[in-house]
C-alpha cells in the first residue's frame, strides 16, 4: 500500500483530500499525491534519458518510510492584519507567508518546537518582523535534528540582538520541549533574503548539536552545510565509496568537503585524505570532526578546490581518487578544468541536478574520462529534486 492508498484508508475511504491542506501554495512537495512507486518511477526515468548515453544506470534506492525526513527545518514568522502570530514558508516564487502547522517532510519534533514558539511569541508580547517596514523582532525559527542522537538544536532569528524576557522564554520553550540540547540567538538586521546573519548568541547548552552517519560522529553547528535526510545520505555516501573501490591506499581528495563528511568516512580505507572548502566555519567544523572521530590521515585547507587542484597539478602532484559534492548548479568549467589538469584515476560525482550533472559529463567525457556506472538515489520523496552519484575513470588507467 502506498502513501496515497494509506492515507486515504486514515481518512476513512478513497476521497481525494489532499494529504496536506497547503500543499498547492507552498510548492514545496511537488510530488505528494503522486504515488511513492510512481515518483522513484519517474525519477528513474528521468536520470536514464539524461544519463543513459554515457554509462549504465543502477536502479534508483528510495526510502521505505519517504515522509518526515528532513533533519533541518525553517520557519518564517509573520502576523495577520488582526495580529495573529503565524508561522510557515514562503509561497514559492513570492514572500508571501503560507501558514503550516506540519509538514509531511518536516521531522515532527521540529513541527511541534516551531508551533509552541508561535504560541510563545503571543505569551511574551514578543512583535514578529515585517519586511515592508522594518518594524518587528522575530524574523525566523531553524530546527535541526540530529536523527540518531536525538540532540535537537533551536536557532531563534531576530532583527535585534535584544530579546525582552530571553530566559524566561528559553525557559518555558524548554520546559515544553526538554529534548531541546542548544537554544541560540541569531542577528540579521538585514533586508535581505538569508535566513541567517553572521552574529550569534548560546542561550542554552552549546553551539552545535552531534549526530552520527555512517558510524562517524560529526559536529553541526547552525549555519554547517548537512544534508537534510540523514538515512538516505548515508545509503548515498555509502554507494559513492563502494564506486570508488578502494583499497586503503588511495590519495584521496574531497572537493567541496564541507564538514568533511565524506572524507572523514572514506578516510579508513584510504591511505590519506585532503578536504578542501571555502567556508571557513565548515573547516573549523571539519578538523573538530576528524578530532572528534580520532582520524589522523586526512588534512582540510580552506580553499577554492578548483584552484587548489591547479597548484597541486602544476606541482607535479595527482591523486587516485576525487569526490566532488558540487551544489545544485553543478561545477564551473575552471573547476572541471583543474580536475582535468590533476588528472585523478577516479572521479566519483555526487549530484543532485541530473541537468547539470549530464552537462558536466559531457565535459569530461570529452576530455580522458569514461562514465562507468550511476546510482541514482531517493534523497528528497515527494519532491522533485534527485540525487545520484557517477563513477568515471581516466580512458588510459
Amino acid at each position: 500500500m502506498d502513501i496515497k492508498d494509506r492515507n486515504n484508508k486514515r481518512r476513512g475511504g478513497g476521497q481525494k483530500n489532499s494529504l496536506c491542506p497547503v500543499q498547492k501554495k507552498c510548492g514545496g512537495c511537488q510530488l505528494l499525491e503522486v504515488p511513492y512507486g510512481e515518483q522513484l518511477r519517474q525519477k528513474q526515468q528521468q536520470v536514464e534519458k539524461l544519463i543513459r548515453p554515457y554509462c549504465k544506470v543502477e536502479r534508483i534506492i528510495g526510502m521505505e518510510e519517504p515522509l518526515h525526513y528532513r533533519n533541518k527545518v525553517h520557519a518564517v514568522f509573520g502576523h495577520r492584519k488582526d495580529g495573529t502570530v503565524i508561522s510557515g514558508t514562503y509561497q514559492e516564487g513570492t514572500h508571501f507567508i503560507v501558514p503550516v502547522d506540519e509538514c509531511m517532510i518536516e521531522d515532527r519534533r521540529a513541527d511541534a518546537i516551531i508551533r509552541d514558539i508561535r504560541d510563545l511569541l503571543k505569551s511574551f508580547k514578543i512583535k514578529t518582523y515585517n519586511e515592508d517596514t522594518g518594524y518587528g523582532l522575530f524574523r525566523h525559527a531553524l530546527i535541526r535534528t540530529g536523527f540518531h542522537s536525538g540532540e535537537v538544536m533551536v536557532v531563534l532569528v531576530l532583527g535585534s540582538p535584544i530579546m525582552p524576557s530571553k530566559n524566561n522564554f528559553v525557559k518555558a520553550l524548554r520546559k515544553l520541549h526538554p529534548e531541546i540540547t542548544t537554544i541560540v540567538l541569531n542577528v540579521n538586521s538585514q533586508k535581505t533574503s538569508m535566513i541567517l546573519g553572521e552574529k550569534e548568541t548560546v542561550l542554552y547548552g552549546k553551539d552545535y548539536i552531534e549526530d552520527s552517519l555512517c558510524g562517524l560522529t560529526f559536529r553541526i553547528s547552525s549555519q554547517s552545510f548537512y544534508q537534510v535526510n540523514t538515512q538516505q545520505t548515508e545509503v548515498l555516501y555509502s554507494k559513492a565509496i563502494q564506486l570508488a573501490g578502494l583499497t586503503g591506499k588511495e590519495r584521496i581528495i574531497d572537493a567541496y568537503c564541507g564538514i568533511g563528511t565524506i572524507g572523514l568516512i572514506a578516510s579508513s580505507q584510504a591511505g590519506d585524505v585532503i578536504g578542501v572548502e571555502q567556508n571557513s566555519d565548515a573547516v573549523k567544523d571539519a578538523i573538530s570532526n576528524a578530532k572528534r572521530n580520532g582520524v589522523k590521515n586526512i588534512r582540510f585547507y580552506r580553499n577554492d578546490a578548483g584552484k587548489f587542484m591547479t597548484e597541486l597539478a602544476q606541482a607535479g602532484e595527482t591523486a587516485d581518487v576525487v569526490f566532488m559534492d558540487p551544489p545544485r548548479g553543478g561545477s564551473d568549467e575552471a573547476f572541471l578544468t583543474s580536475l582535468v589538469k590533476l588528472g585523478p584515476k577516479k572521479v566519483v560525482y555526487i549530484s543532485c541536478n541530473p541537468l547539470t550533472l549530464e552537462r558536466d559529463l559531457k565535459f569530461l567525457t570529452k576530455r580522458g574520462y569514461r562514465a562507468q556506472v550511476a546510482c541514482p538515489v531517493d534523497m528528497f520523496p515527494m519532491c522533485r529534486n534527485i540525487e545520484s552519484c557517477v563513477l568515471l575513470e581516466h580512458v588510459s588507467n
